[in-house]
């Protein structure tokens, strides 16, 4: 069998380092939004909690030093109910942005099923070899596979692209989760500015920040306890650097 790559797709290089840069490119494309373990939803959801909680929380320390309590209650609710309108719409416009892309992959590699076979023979004799597979059980599994243009379409783009169709989900599905993870730190955090002692509103600001920091480093296998102190870390600096400088403002007028 003929080894030798055509120039016209794979641009000089090897199969084997045409196999490479496609997975590269697969990963880019598959990858979350948010993140690559966790499923959209989830990301959505967490990422959604710790900006809100962190958004309104900055809102409510430098307001603290610059308007009366009424007047805070005003603006964090202005602001909430734009917030919760753009964190859903900004995870469906990226989930929207990912799935295109994808698409745009899959058509890329029917198009090079139909118009460069022998180079799509050549890449999978390739990928069966890394396998372990070789001689006539090598050349049985690539001719099946070369007889079925869907099943060759499913096994590049799993294969050489690493791409696994069945997790992506639904950018209307990652956009509600978003909606849930905005509406339940604004409420909790509404209420607490609203009916509770004034220190139990940056408490659960920043509970709900680790609450989401957790859940992050849980579901992407990370180390919790480095996640958590570099959420709240950072949390804490945006908060206490909002709330100097609304204090020097309000001295400044």
């Amino acid at each position: 069998m003929n080894s030798s790559p055509s120039p016209s797709h794979f641009k000089g290089k090897t199969a084997q380092e045409h196999l490479k840069k496609a997975r590269m490119k697969g990963m880019i494309a598959s990858s979350e939004i948010h993140g690559i373990e966790m499923s959209g939803s989830q990301a959505a959801f967490a990422d959604s909690l710790k900006d809100t909680a962190l958004a309104l929380l900055a809102l409510w320390s430098m307001s603290i030093s610059l308007f009366d309590k009424s007047v805070i209650h005003v603006i964090m609710i202005l602001f909430s109910i734009s917030w919760i309108i753009w964190k859903p719409a900004r995870s469906a416009i990226l989930g929207w942005g990912r799935l295109e892309r994808l698409h745009r992959l899959i058509e890329e590699e029917r198009w090079e099923i139909e118009h460069n076979r022998e180079q799509e023979r050549l890449e999978l004799t390739e990928m069966y070899q890394a396998k372990g597979f070789s001689g006539r059980l090598l050349e049985e599994s690539v001719d099946v596979l070369m007889s079925d243009d869907n099943r060759l379409l499913q096994v590049m783009l799993e294969e050489e692209l690493g791409l696994t169709l069945e997790v992506h989900e639904h950018p209307l599905k990652q956009a509600f989760a978003a909606f849930l993870g905005s509406s339940t730190s604004t409420g909790l955090i509404l209420l607490s500015a609203l009916f509770l002692p004034k220190l139990l509103t940056p408490a659960i600001g920043f509970l709900l920040v680790s609450l989401s920091s957790i859940l992050t480093a849980r579901l992407e296998r990370n180390k919790k306890t480095s996640g958590l102190i570099w959420n709240l870390s950072s949390a804490a600096f945006v908060v206490a650097s909002t709330y100097l400088l609304g204090n020097l403002f309000s001295k400044l007028q």
